[in-house]
Protein backbone atom coordinates (compact mmCIF):
# COMPACT_ATOMS: atom_id res chain seq x y z
CA UNK A 1 0.00 0.00 0.00
CA UNK A 2 1.29 3.47 -1.23
CA UNK A 3 1.04 6.35 0.63
CA UNK A 4 -1.03 8.97 -0.92
CA UNK A 5 0.68 12.53 -0.45
CA UNK A 6 -1.85 15.41 1.52
CA UNK A 7 -1.70 18.40 -0.62
CA UNK A 8 -2.40 20.75 2.15
CA UNK A 9 -0.08 23.52 3.51
CA UNK A 10 -0.21 26.06 6.24
CA UNK A 11 0.21 29.88 5.44
CA UNK A 12 1.04 31.89 8.86
CA UNK A 13 -1.35 30.72 11.43
CA UNK A 14 -3.70 29.38 8.75
CA UNK A 15 -4.30 25.67 8.17
CA UNK A 16 -7.34 24.74 5.45
CA UNK A 17 -10.23 23.76 7.06
CA UNK A 18 -11.82 20.29 5.09
CA UNK A 19 -15.00 19.04 5.89
CA UNK A 20 -16.67 15.42 5.37
CA UNK A 21 -16.40 13.62 2.40
CA UNK A 22 -13.72 15.65 0.35
CA UNK A 23 -11.66 14.30 -2.48
CA UNK A 24 -8.43 16.45 -2.88
CA UNK A 25 -6.29 14.99 -5.78
CA UNK A 26 -2.82 14.44 -4.58
CA UNK A 27 -1.36 16.95 -7.83
CA UNK A 28 -3.73 19.37 -6.01
CA UNK A 29 -2.50 22.49 -3.66
CA UNK A 30 -4.48 24.46 -1.29
CA UNK A 31 -2.90 26.81 1.05
CA UNK A 32 -3.81 28.95 3.80
CA UNK A 33 -6.94 30.39 5.33
CA UNK A 34 -9.21 27.72 2.97
CA UNK A 35 -12.08 26.41 3.92
CA UNK A 36 -13.67 23.23 1.97
CA UNK A 37 -17.38 22.53 2.46
CA UNK A 38 -18.91 18.84 2.55
CA UNK A 39 -18.49 16.44 -0.69
CA UNK A 40 -16.24 18.63 -2.64
CA UNK A 41 -13.35 17.85 -5.09
CA UNK A 42 -10.74 19.51 -6.12
CA UNK A 43 -9.26 17.61 -9.10
CA UNK A 44 -6.02 17.21 -10.81
CA UNK A 45 -3.23 20.74 -11.02
CA UNK A 46 -6.08 22.87 -8.99
CA UNK A 47 -4.41 25.83 -6.49
CA UNK A 48 -6.59 27.41 -3.89
CA UNK A 49 -4.04 30.04 -2.68
CA UNK A 50 -5.41 31.74 0.40
CA UNK A 51 -2.49 33.41 1.61
CA UNK A 52 -3.48 36.92 1.77
CA UNK A 53 -7.40 36.85 2.17
CA UNK A 54 -9.53 33.66 2.69
CA UNK A 55 -10.96 31.34 0.68
CA UNK A 56 -14.75 29.29 0.91
CA UNK A 57 -15.85 26.81 -1.27
CA UNK A 58 -19.29 25.83 -0.44
CA UNK A 59 -20.84 21.88 -0.48
CA UNK A 60 -20.92 20.08 -3.23
CA UNK A 61 -18.62 21.80 -5.54
CA UNK A 62 -16.24 20.81 -7.75
CA UNK A 63 -13.28 22.80 -9.16
CA UNK A 64 -11.60 20.83 -11.77
CA UNK A 65 -8.45 20.57 -13.67
CA UNK A 66 -5.53 23.35 -13.52
CA UNK A 67 -8.07 26.00 -11.99
CA UNK A 68 -6.34 28.41 -10.21
CA UNK A 69 -7.84 30.51 -7.24
CA UNK A 70 -6.69 33.56 -5.51
CA UNK A 71 -7.54 36.16 -3.66
CA UNK A 72 -6.47 40.16 -2.87
CA UNK A 73 -5.19 41.11 0.55
CA UNK A 74 -6.58 44.66 1.91
CA UNK A 75 -5.16 48.10 1.08
CA UNK A 76 -6.12 51.12 0.87
CA UNK A 77 -8.20 50.76 -2.60
CA UNK A 78 -10.41 47.96 -1.01
CA UNK A 79 -10.16 47.81 2.85
CA UNK A 80 -11.34 44.22 3.58
CA UNK A 81 -9.53 42.60 -0.03
CA UNK A 82 -11.45 40.46 -2.30
CA UNK A 83 -11.90 36.91 -0.72
CA UNK A 84 -13.29 34.13 -2.70
CA UNK A 85 -16.04 33.07 -1.74
CA UNK A 86 -17.73 30.08 -4.38
CA UNK A 87 -21.10 28.76 -3.03
CA UNK A 88 -23.03 25.01 -3.15
CA UNK A 89 -23.37 22.86 -5.90
CA UNK A 90 -20.66 24.49 -7.91
CA UNK A 91 -19.26 23.19 -11.31
CA UNK A 92 -16.04 25.04 -12.25
CA UNK A 93 -14.60 24.02 -15.27
CA UNK A 94 -10.91 23.02 -16.35
CA UNK A 95 -8.31 25.54 -16.41
CA UNK A 96 -10.92 28.34 -14.58
CA UNK A 97 -9.05 31.46 -13.27
CA UNK A 98 -11.60 33.29 -10.47
CA UNK A 99 -9.72 36.01 -8.70
CA UNK A 100 -11.12 38.04 -5.69
CA UNK A 101 -15.12 36.94 -7.11
CA UNK A 102 -18.44 35.72 -5.76
CA UNK A 103 -19.72 32.42 -7.28
CA UNK A 104 -22.80 32.05 -5.89
CA UNK A 105 -25.29 28.57 -5.76
CA UNK A 106 -25.97 26.43 -8.68
CA UNK A 107 -23.64 27.79 -11.26
CA UNK A 108 -21.48 26.55 -14.16
CA UNK A 109 -18.50 28.14 -15.03
CA UNK A 110 -17.16 27.33 -18.37
CA UNK A 111 -13.47 26.17 -19.69
CA UNK A 112 -11.01 28.59 -18.88
CA UNK A 113 -12.83 31.15 -17.93
CA UNK A 114 -11.64 34.06 -16.27
CA UNK A 115 -13.49 36.43 -13.23
CA UNK A 116 -11.55 38.85 -11.77
CA UNK A 117 -11.76 40.94 -8.24
CA UNK A 118 -14.74 42.04 -6.71
CA UNK A 119 -17.15 40.17 -9.49
CA UNK A 120 -20.39 38.75 -8.37
CA UNK A 121 -22.14 36.04 -10.03
CA UNK A 122 -25.42 35.31 -8.25
CA UNK A 123 -27.28 31.93 -8.35
CA UNK A 124 -28.41 29.81 -11.41
CA UNK A 125 -26.11 30.90 -13.73
CA UNK A 126 -24.05 29.67 -16.80
CA UNK A 127 -20.90 31.50 -17.27
CA UNK A 128 -19.43 30.19 -21.25
CA UNK A 129 -16.11 28.65 -21.60
CA UNK A 130 -13.52 31.61 -22.59
CA UNK A 131 -15.50 34.26 -20.71
CA UNK A 132 -13.83 37.06 -19.00
CA UNK A 133 -15.99 38.88 -15.87
CA UNK A 134 -14.53 42.05 -15.06
CA UNK A 135 -13.84 43.38 -12.01
CA UNK A 136 -16.81 43.81 -10.18
CA UNK A 137 -19.18 43.35 -13.01
CA UNK A 138 -22.38 41.69 -11.60
CA UNK A 139 -23.88 38.43 -13.51
CA UNK A 140 -27.75 38.00 -12.62
CA UNK A 141 -29.71 35.08 -11.42
CA UNK A 142 -31.11 32.71 -14.24
CA UNK A 143 -28.93 33.36 -17.30
CA UNK A 144 -26.41 32.72 -19.53
CA UNK A 145 -23.39 34.81 -20.21
CA UNK A 146 -21.08 34.78 -22.74
CA UNK A 147 -17.34 36.47 -24.37
CA UNK A 148 -14.73 38.71 -23.58
CA UNK A 149 -16.04 40.66 -21.79
CA UNK A 150 -19.24 38.42 -20.98
CA UNK A 151 -22.54 39.75 -21.90
CA UNK A 152 -26.22 38.46 -20.97
CA UNK A 153 -26.65 36.13 -23.94
CA UNK A 154 -30.46 34.95 -22.63
CA UNK A 155 -32.06 33.40 -19.87
CA UNK A 156 -31.13 29.80 -19.25
CA UNK A 157 -34.04 27.37 -19.87
CA UNK A 158 -35.25 24.81 -17.34
CA UNK A 159 -33.37 22.03 -18.95
CA UNK A 160 -30.29 24.33 -18.58
CA UNK A 161 -31.32 24.89 -14.67
CA UNK A 162 -31.65 21.42 -13.74
CA UNK A 163 -28.54 20.63 -15.27
CA UNK A 164 -26.36 22.93 -12.84
CA UNK A 165 -27.83 19.90 -10.01
CA UNK A 166 -27.11 17.44 -12.10
CA UNK A 167 -23.29 18.56 -12.75
CA UNK A 168 -22.78 18.49 -9.40
CA UNK A 169 -24.52 15.21 -8.54
CA UNK A 170 -22.15 13.93 -10.88
CA UNK A 171 -19.05 14.97 -9.52
CA UNK A 172 -20.12 13.63 -6.15
CA UNK A 173 -20.42 10.43 -7.46
CA UNK A 174 -17.05 10.28 -9.88
CA UNK A 175 -15.08 11.85 -6.21
CA UNK A 176 -16.87 8.77 -4.30
CA UNK A 177 -15.28 6.59 -6.70
CA UNK A 178 -11.92 8.30 -6.66
CA UNK A 179 -11.98 7.92 -2.98
CA UNK A 180 -12.97 4.24 -3.19
CA UNK A 181 -10.01 3.97 -5.26
CA UNK A 182 -7.74 5.53 -2.63
CA UNK A 183 -9.06 3.54 0.18
CA UNK A 184 -7.97 0.21 -2.18
CA UNK A 185 -4.53 1.24 -2.57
Amino acid sequence: MSAVKVPIKAYKDKLPIVGGNVYIDEMALVIGDVILGDDTSLWPMCVLRGDVNRITIGARTNIQDGCVLHVTHPNEHSPDGYPMLVGTDVTVGHSVVLHGCRIGNHCLIGIGTIVMDGAIIEDEVILGAGSLVPPGRILETGFLYIGSPARKARALTNEEINFLRYSAKHYISLKNDYILMLKTL
